[in-house]
């Protein structure tokens, strides 16, 4: 599960890897084309022609259920620490913020070096969610015996109500909270777990996929916000420069070319997750290799006495906040609306801070708010019916006819 070693993905090493592969294919041909003169900086940038897009049905009478997730920000970023608890060597893994899903690789190779670390091979895992499943698997692969030990099965934890979009720096941590160890450990992180989703990419049920995507705008770039945010906002950590290598780039659509009248359309292509078919896949393997899911309720840390194995790793994500009374984390709320499923649409959209992303299991479309404040330390998953169908009216005009 160690990182696999990645040369930067420049754009000068693109244009290299593109003129190779021409020029395997050109050894193939009984007649070796004529080779195009190389551009120049006076040379203009090809148009880019999108290909034809399925049309989103974008109606409230088309939903299907509102679900609400509590994403477990911490400003220092995930809870990567042992101590000792009830007897136990406790290895926490918790506190990711928006990413559990994209960094639950990475996160969990780091807990198995710690919890594997003093010799043991039978392991607790406490939490059967995002990090909870990939922690269980990666401690196997590491030869490990693991138990997973949690009150609600996969289909019924906050990990299957999230967007299942890539998204590795989403919410992760304070810039003014992180030590200056941080960046190199989310970038471990984010490659490791860039590199293991890609074994998972055309799987039946399509657990990991990859799909276009399209910022939409009403007007020109803006330009980014300089200095500190406004009082009483989180300025969110984010790498920078973003690391090259680990997500395609994205490119401006000429206006003319654009399918959405729009002043200005962004295309790129992003990995996305089938949440249900991973869940049920991560399940299927850990079973599978021996594990084996015992129901068990923890109300205090003291309750891991009632525990066969000496080492424990507690992934219990927002449910760490009351069972380790661990107030550094803070629920950042988030509410999907599910459109029934259109299998036709392939694509997904970004448009007046809603999110739009197709999965099989239904279409899923979300208020991202004005800023990433947006449900910051709200703690209701009531859903809301009214923001549901707010973010459907500001989709809807894009696909209306005339």
């Amino acid at each position: 599960m160690t990182p696999t070693t990645r040369a930067p993905m420049t754009g000068n090493r693109r244009a290299l890897l593109l003129g190779l592969g021409a020029a395997s294919l050109a050894g193939c041909a009984t007649t070796a084309p004529a080779l195009a003169p190389p551009l120049t900086p006076a040379t203009p940038p090809r148009r880019f022609l999108v290909p034809p897009l399925a049309r989103l049905k974008m109606s409230p009478d088309r939903i299907t259920r509102i679900t609400v997730c509590l994403r477990p920000f911490r400003a220092a970023g995930p809870r990567l620490e042992v101590e000792t608890v009830a007897g136990k060597r406790v290895v926490h893994n918790y506190g990711h913020g928006g990413s559990g899903w994209s960094l639950s690789w990475g996160s969990a190779q780091i807990a198995a070096e710690k919890a594997l670390a003093g010799g043991t091979r039978e392991v607790a895992v406490i939490g059967c969610g995002a990090i909870g499943l990939t922690t269980a698997v990666t401690l196997q692969r590491a030869g490990a015996k693991v138990t997973i030990y949690a009150a609600d099965r996969t289909p019924y934890t906050r990990s299957v109500r999230a967007t299942g979009t890539w998204s590795p720096d989403s919410r992760i941590a304070d810039a003014a909270g992180v030590d200056a160890t941080f960046p190199a450990l989310w970038d471990r992180m984010t490659r490791t777990g860039y590199d293991v989703w890609q074994t998972l990419l055309g799987l039946p049920g399509d657990p990991v996929s990859w799909s276009n995507r399209y910022a939409l705008f009403d007007g020109p770039r803006q330009p980014r916000r300089q200095g500190p945010p406004p009082p009483g906002e989180i300025d969110f950590w984010r790498p920078d420069p973003y690391p090259d290598g680990i997500d395609p780039d994205w490119i401006d659509v000429a206006p003319q070319d654009s399918p959405f009248r729009v002043a200005r359309t962004r295309m790129g292509t992003s990995m996305q997750f089938n949440v249900a078919a991973l869940a049920h896949h991560l399940t299927s393997d850990f079973l599978l290799e021996g594990g084996e899911i015992i129901a068990m309720t923890f109300d205090t840390p003291g309750d891991l006495s009632r525990l066969k194995e000496s080492v424990v790793v507690n992934c219990t994500g927002y449910g760490a906040r009351a069972l380790w009374k661990d107030e550094t984390v803070t629920p950042v709320r988030g509410q999907i609306t599910w459109l029934a499923p259109q299998p036709e649409v392939q694509y997904g959209l970004s448009y007046r801070h809603v999110t739009v992303l197709p999965r099989p299991d239904g279409i899923v479309v979300q208020y991202t708010g004005e800023s990433e404040m947006w449900g910051y330390g709200r703690t209701d998953e009531v859903p809301d019916t009214a923001e549901a169908a707010q973010a459907i009216a500001a989709i809807a005009p894009l696909f209306a006819e005339g």
